[in-house]
């Protein structure tokens, strides 16, 4: 059965996170900032916010989890799973994102952008991403892993851990097929880089 590609951003697999914060770290979002969804993946800004990648860019912040601002139209501050972007919060007041930036964190995605899928032997190797189409009715990432980018370039944001192969006939366990579903860790985020990000 080949894979659908129905692209659901980047979500927590694995880390080393526990209650209360679950590895979730507050970032500041500019009230200007375009929206970023659940499982995006968020690039740190010079002004020192975050705002959502764009695809090819190599060293991230990490994964958009959500967000709680002061609705302008509802007048009191709300948590949301996405940051629906400029004019949503109320002018003069703060966003807070909250993003997955532990160096160890694994995380589900589906990969794409090409004739072939991600393979055993890829395994080890590098990928980019690609930001998809997020929706705004349920917040998720239309974000996925760009299958086309594979590669041993260290500068690359994510590392191929393993192939989703289970449970087998299920969406995204085709190997054979493009769409598969992969387990990405860290490669070049925030907190693993040695270079400076200003």
């Amino acid at each position: 059965m080949s894979n659908t590609f129905a692209p659901f951003g980047f979500s927590q697999h694995r880390g080393t996170g526990s209650a209360p914060t679950y590895e979730q770290t507050p970032r500041s979002i500019a009230l200007t900032a375009g929206a970023i969804y659940a499982g995006d993946p968020v690039t740190s800004q010079a002004d020192g916010t975050i705002a959502q990648s764009v695809a090819g860019t190599t060293q991230i912040a990490g994964i958009f989890v959500g967000c709680e601002y002061v609705s302008a139209t509802l007048n009191r501050k709300v948590w949301s799973p996405y940051w629906p972007g400029s004019g949503s919060a109320l002018a003069n007041t703060t966003v807070t994102g909250y993003v997955i930036n532990d160096p160890n964190a694994q995380f589900l995605c589906q990969s794409g952008n090409a004739g072939s899928p991600v393979a055993a032997t890829d395994v080890g190797a590098n990928i980019n991403f690609a930001i998809g189409t997020g929706n705004a009715l349920n917040g998720l990432s239309g974000a996925y892993a760009n299958q086309a980018t594979i590669n041993t370039t260290a500068t690359l944001p994510f590392r191929i851990v393993a192939l989703v192969t289970a449970p087998p006939g299920s969406n995204g366990t085709d190997s054979a097929s493009n769409g598969n579903w992969i387990v990405v860790a860290f490669n070049n985020v925030d907190t693993k880089s040695l270079t400076g990000i200003v």
